[in-house]
């Protein structure tokens, strides 16, 4: 029986590298997206083998629509028709407030995680829909807590890229539920990985913890763990589901 060929985008770093690393153990061939760490994507890459799995590593910036293009090419000839997604690249910006924010950023938060979102996920339905010819499978987007949260004084920009998320998420579950594809989301709460360095705010991660009622940050094994979830037959009748995955916060 063959394997499922899942894509997991943004997949050399923190959510989206324990994702890959997990769904390889668990019976997946895996395509590594990355922007520019081809050498993170390479040594998670080289964990997905270990673990038994066909994986590549593919480059591709997805908030343009020449590298989603050429990302999916590289699949199929690289494992085949896809039968899985994770959509998970994503970036947040520098932290401030709204009146403080660069213009630019905005733009860049909003291309990537939701232009891009949605491009990744129109090109995976090509593969995966039975519509369009394939065997059915599953689609997870990561969102975030922030969705709901609002990130005052953070990003409100980002928690607005990720309540579009989850919008699109639910639409996509109702649009392709006839088609042999699940569509659902995790929504992140505050999580220990590299992305909060990205913030400008090297305490974030310590400073949030004690909001959290469970009382600690989670791990990115913790939010892999649900995603494989809701891709395996294990979450057959879950779709449109967002799965918030934040230690009570």
């Amino acid at each position: 029986m063959s394997r499922p060929i899942l894509l997991v985008t943004g997949g050399s770093r923190g959510i989206g590298a324990a994702t890959c690393r997990l769904a390889a153990q668990r019976g997946f061939d895996v395509a590594v997206n990355y922007r520019t760490d081809a050498d993170a994507a390479a040594a998670v890459v080289r964990s997905c083998e270990g673990a038994g799995a066909r994986a590549i590593a593919v480059a591709g910036d997805v908030a343009r629509d020449a590298d989603i293009a050429a990302l999916f090419a590289a699949v199929d000839r690289g494992l085949g028709r896809l039968t899985h997604l994770v959509n998970n690249a994503g970036i947040v910006g520098r932290a401030s407030r709204i009146d403080a924010a660069d213009p630019a950023t905005i733009r860049a938060v909003i291309d990537l995680n939701v232009t891009g979102a949605l491009l990744v996920a129109r090109e995976a339905v090509k593969r995966i829909s039975t519509r369009n010819g394939g065997a059915g499978g599953a689609i997870v987007n990561v969102s975030s807590g922030a969705a709901t949260l609002g990130s005052p004084g953070d990003f409100v920009w980002y928690a607005a890229s990720k309540g579009a998320v989850d919008t699109m998420t639910m639409g996509l579950a109702k649009e392709l539920a006839g088609e042999g594809v699940r569509v659902n989301a995790v929504a992140p709460g505050l999580i220990s990985t590299e992305i909060h360095n990205t913030t400008g705010d090297p305490t974030r991660e310590a400073r949030l913890a004690p909001t959290v009622p469970i009382g600690r940050a989670g791990s990115a094994d913790e939010v892999a763990e649900t995603i494989l979830f809701l891709l395996s037959p294990a979450a057959s009748y879950v779709t449109g589901a967002i799965l918030r995955v934040a230690g009570g916060r």
